[in-house]
């Protein structure tokens, strides 16, 4: 099979990709999206979030690319009408760039002229650090939608059960309040001094665990799972930590952290901090090979440095960066370089913040941060070198959200932290 530009991966990436490629006017039987999984692209985090609702839950074709960032949504249909060849349920385990080939599984060799390699993340396993009884089941991971299918039996067939959440990052925090959502007895369990600690002040974290307690979720810090037992069945019945304590589990939940995907490449394009390094067009040093998403370690405009980023917001924009060159050069043309403003956010229980900018220097905290109240509403600055490189808002309003993410991109200057405690949000929404 023969195409003049393969996806390689079929996640968050290679929807936007496709939608830019229909966009620059790409012609039936030219693209292919390659993908392990059964279905179409669709947005990975309603994953964590409404897909595991007890009650009116997300399921596909709901959330499909592109409704994420609110565009129009791809159900399987469209890729047809236009012309996409969109090959599922097909693992590539062979990529020779030299003779610009894919292998599956099974076999079938696709050509390209230009690849686009959207592979993303795997999770990290605690199989992988030979954790005894790591591979006992109702264990989950969630990367993919059938791994959210399992979690979803499991939780169905343990009723209002015991469930250990290992990890205290995204997938952390957000399974441990889907889980309590579902009516189960939910305990947290990480090795760091406080949640989220890439990007939580100790000061903010203090809030979301304060929140949790609230909400009778119990957490265990500065330990990790060192083992598992398991009943006669081969199911997982408690967790063993380090420190020696023992926690009745029906269900546990691992999240620690995910690795990028580039195996398939080793050797053949140039690395850097753990992903495929590129220009800032998203070019590899082949090339005919573009990376986006999680593989990618690309230049950061905003502060002259490389770096690699794992976010769905950069996974939907890296790719439509890439098609946009891919397309310009082929007419002679060039497109701006890729200026991105890192953004992350969440969503849990009745809470949702936003972070935009960099989280370096001295952190200044305002607002209503007590978890007992009924209405918090808190954010952080960050300053560096007197300028507020970045912010972070829990509870704002779209427009708040919009004036936090200005700030962390004009980095405007401050006279000092005094002054961002006392303005607090009115700081932003002056710029």
């Amino acid at each position: 099979m023969d195409f003049k530009y393969v996806i390689l991966g079929g996640g968050v990436s290679a929807g936007y990709a496709a939608r830019e490629f229909v966009k620059q006017g790409v012609k039936p039987g030219e693209l292919a999206i390659i993908s392990k999984e059964a279905v179409a692209p669709y947005e990975r985090p309603a994953l964590s979030k409404a897909y595991l609702f007890p009650e009116a839950p997300a399921r596909l074709p709901g959330f499909h690319v592109c409704v994420g960032s609110g565009g129009e949504r791809l159900l399987p249909e469209w890729y047809s009408e236009k012309g996409i060849e969109l090959i599922l349920s097909t693992e590539i385990v062979k990529v020779d760039l030299a003779s610009n080939t894919l292998t599956s599984a099974a076999g079938t060799t696709f050509k390209f002229d230009t690849l686009i390699v959207a592979t993303g993340s795997a999770v990290i396993k605690l199989t992988d650090f030979g954790v005894q009884g790591a591979g006992s089941k109702n264990i989950f991971y969630l990367r993919e939608i059938d791994d959210a299918d399992e979690l979803i039996e499991a939780i169905k067939a343990k009723k209002d059960g015991k469930a250990v959440i290992v990890g205290g990052g995204y997938i952390g925090l957000e399974l441990a309040a889907v889980m309590k959502i579902n009516n189960y007895n939910v305990t947290m369990v990480y090795p760091e001094p406080w949640c989220m600690p890439r990007l939580f002040t100790p000061e903010i974290a203090a809030f979301y665990e304060g929140y949790y307690a609230n909400k009778g979720i119990s957490i265990i810090k500065g330990t990790v799972a060192a083992g598992f037992e398991a009943n006669a069945n081969g199911e997982v019945t408690a967790v063993k930590l380090k420190d020696g304590r023992v926690l009745d589990a029906d269900i546990v939940v691992v999240g620690v952290g995910a690795r990028p995907l580039t195996t398939l490449l080793k050797g053949q394009v140039e690395e850097d901090k753990g992903g495929i390094k590129t220009d800032a067009f998203f070019k590899s040093s082949v090339p005919n090979v573009y990376a986006v998403g999680d593989v990618a370690t690309f230049p950061m405009k905003m502060y002259n440095e490389i770096r690699r980023v794992e976010h769905v917001d950069h996974a939907r924009k890296s790719a439509e960066q890439a098609v946009k060159a891919i397309k310009a050069s082929e007419g002679g043309k060039t497109v701006d370089q890729y200026d991105y403003l890192p953004f992350f956010y969440s969503r849990s229980f009745d809470l949702s913040w936003q972070f935009y900018g960099d989280n370096v220097g001295e952190a200044v905290l305002f607002g209503d941060s007590s978890p007992t109240s009924p209405k918090p509403k808190f954010g952080s600055y960050w300053i560096k070198d007197g300028k507020v490189v970045g912010a972070f808002l829990e509870s704002g309003t779209p427009e708040e959200n919009k004036a936090i993410a200005k700030v962390a991109k004009v980095q405007p200057s401050v006279a000092s932290a005094d002054q961002l405690t006392k303005e607090g949000l009115t700081f932003a929404c002056k710029i």
